[in-house]
C-alpha cells in the first residue's frame, strides 16, 4: 500500500507536469492549416512514460504533427476487465490579450496553475501521467491492467484521435471494460460546506452542422429577390431562437432527487429551469441538459461589398439527449425548411447507470479524502471522447476529481479566459485517483 509521504510526491508531480504540460502549445482549431497539433505534447509524456520503465505505443494517426501515445501498466488479475484512463493532449485556441497571464505559461501563482488546459484537461493528464509514474518507480500492481491513453484531436471531434484510434487500433484497448476520463469527480458545494461530486454518466450527442443557402448572384446595386444572405439569416434566425422542449432523462432526474436530499430544494416540472437557477454557477450546465440546443456560432457568405454572392452558410452546434435524435431531426425539418441544404459531423449521446463496484469505488475514494461529501451523477452538455470508446462496448464515466474553493465559477473556466486550475485541487484529485486506481 502507498504510504501518505509516497502519495504525496505523486501529487507534487501533478502540479509540476500539468504546469510544464500547459507550457507546450498544443492549439486545435480543427483547421489542417492553423492547428498547431500534439505532437511536442506526446513526444513528452511518452519520455515521461519511458523513463519510469513502460513500453509505449506511439501512433500518428495520419495528419500534421497528430500524435498519440498508449501504455499498458499490468495489473493482479488479467482476467477482469481493464481500465481505460483517457486523456486530450489538445487545447481551443486562447488570445493572449484577453487574459491575466499568457494563456501558454503554465503560471504557478495565487495558489493556481493557469494555462489554456488547465482544466480542458491537462489536469487529469498530469495527474494520471504522475500517477502512471509513481506505479512503476515503486512497483505498485493494481487489481487490474490499467491502459492510459494521452490522445490528440478531441476538441475537433478526434478524427486523428480517438476515433481513428478505435476505427483502426482497436486491439490497443483489448480487454478494457469501463473508462474513466474528464469533466467528472469535480465539486460543488450546494449548502452548509456540503459538497457533492459530480461524476459524469452522461453527455449528450454532438452534430456539427453546416447550413447552406443558394440563391442568385448579382450587383448589389440592383433589386434581388433570390439573395443567399437574406435567406440564410431568415433560416438562422428561426432556428436561433427555437426552443426545444424540457425532456427530463434518468440521469438528470438522479442528480436533481440527489440535491434534493441533501438540500431539500424543491425542482417541480412546471418550473424546473427556474428551480435548477438555484443552484448557481452551474446551473449553466445543467440547464443545458434539459433540452437539445441548436447555437449559430459562424456565418460566411460573399468576397465583396457590391458583389451578391450564389451561396451563404452557416455553422450551427448542435447537442441532443439521449433518445431525442429522430424528434430533434423532425422539428429541423419544420423549422428550416426544404431549401437549406445540411450536413454535419455528428457524435452520439453517452449513457450508463449510476451504480456498480466501479462507482462504489469512485464514492469510497473521494469520500476517504472528503468525509461527509456526497457523489452524484450528471449529465455533460458537451462531449467527450467516451463517445469514441463506447463503439467498443466500454462503459463510460467522467471522473478527474478535483476539490474545488466554493466561489469559484467551474464551469465558465471551460474555453474561457484566465482558464486555471486550484493546486490543491491537483493534489486532491491525484490522492483520489491512487485510492479508485488501487482499489477498483
Amino acid at each position: 500500500m502507498t504510504t501518505p509521504n509516497l502519495i504525496d510526491e505523486a501529487a507534487d508531480e501533478a502540479v509540476t507536469l500539468t504546469s510544464e504540460l500547459i507550457r507546450i502549445d498544443t492549439t486545435n482549431t480543427g483547421d489542417p492549416a492553423t492547428l498547431t497539433g500534439e505532437r511536442e505534447a506526446a513526444e513528452y509524456v511518452a519520455e515521461k512514460l519511458t523513463e519510469v520503465g513502460y513500453e509505449i505505443t506511439y501512433v500518428e494517426s495520419g495528419g500534421k504533427n497528430r500524435h498519440n501515445v498508449i501504455a499498458r501498466l499490468a495489473g493482479a488479475d488479467p482476467s477482469r476487465g481493464a481500465l481505460l484512463v483517457h486523456g486530450h493532449l489538445d487545447v481551443v485556441p486562447a488570445d493572449a490579450s484577453e487574459w491575466s497571464v499568457h494563456p501558454f505559461s503554465g503560471a504557478v501563482q495565487d495558489g493556481y496553475v493557469w494555462g489554456r488546459g488547465a482544466v480542458d484537461m491537462k489536469d487529469m493528464v498530469g495527474m494520471s501521467l504522475a500517477l502512471a509514474r509513481h506505479y512503476k518507480r515503486h512497483g505498485i500492481v493494481p487489481p487490474r491492467d490499467i491502459i492510459f491513453a494521452f490522445l490528440a484531436d478531441e476538441e475537433a471531434g478526434g478524427q486523428y484521435g480517438a476515433q481513428w484510434l478505435v476505427d483502426n487500433r482497436p486491439e490497443l484497448f483489448e480487454g478494457a471494460t469501463e473508462a474513466i476520463s474528464e469533466v467528472g469527480g469535480f465539486s460543488i458545494t450546494l449548502r452548509d460546506n456540503v459538497r457533492a461530486y459530480l461524476i459524469e454518466t452522461a453527455e449528450k450527442g454532438i452534430r456539427w452542422m453546416t447550413l447552406r443557402v443558394r440563391g442568385t448572384a448579382g450587383h448589389g446595386s440592383m433589386l434581388h429577390h433570390d439573395n443567399a444572405v437574406t435567406k440564410l439569416a431568415e433560416a438562422v434566425t428561426r432556428l436561433g431562437n427555437h426552443r426545444f422542449p424540457i425532456v427530463l432523462t434518468d440521469s438528470v432526474r438522479e442528480f436533481l432527487a440527489g440535491v434534493t436530499e441533501i438540500t431539500g430544494w424543491d425542482f417541480p416540472e412546471d418550473d424546473i429551469e427556474g428551480s435548477v437557477a438555484k443552484l448557481g454557477n452551474i446551473s449553466r450546465m445543467i440547464g443545458a441538459t434539459l433540452r437539445d440546443t441548436a447555437n449559430p456560432t459562424m456565418l460566411s457568405a460573399g468576397y465583396k461589398a457590391n458583389v451578391i454572392p450564389s451561396v451563404a452558410e452557416a455553422t450551427v452546434d448542435c447537442r441532443i439527449l439521449p433518445g431525442r435524435v429522430e424528434a430533434f431531426n423532425r422539428e429541423l425539418d419544420e423549422i428550416l425548411g426544404p431549401d437549406i441544404e445540411r450536413e454535419w459531423l455528428e457524435l452520439p449521446p453517452v449513457e450508463t447507470t449510476f451504480d456498480g463496484a466501479l462507482v462504489d469505488a469512485m464514492s469510497a475514494a473521494v469520500l476517504a479524502e472528503d468525509p461527509g461529501a456526497r457523489t452524484l451523477p450528471y449529465m455533460l452538455s458537451g462531449g467527450t471522447d467516451a463517445k469514441a470508446f463506447q463503439k467498443l462496448g466500454i462503459r463510460n464515466f467522467g471522473f478527474a476529481p478535483l476539490k474545488l474553493p466554493d466561489d469559484l465559477d467551474f464551469s465558465a473556466l471551460f474555453h474561457g479566459v484566465d482558464e486555471r486550475v486550484p493546486v490543491e485541487a491537483l493534489k486532491f484529485g491525484t490522492r483520489v485517483l491512487d485510492r479508485f486506481f488501487r482499489n477498483s
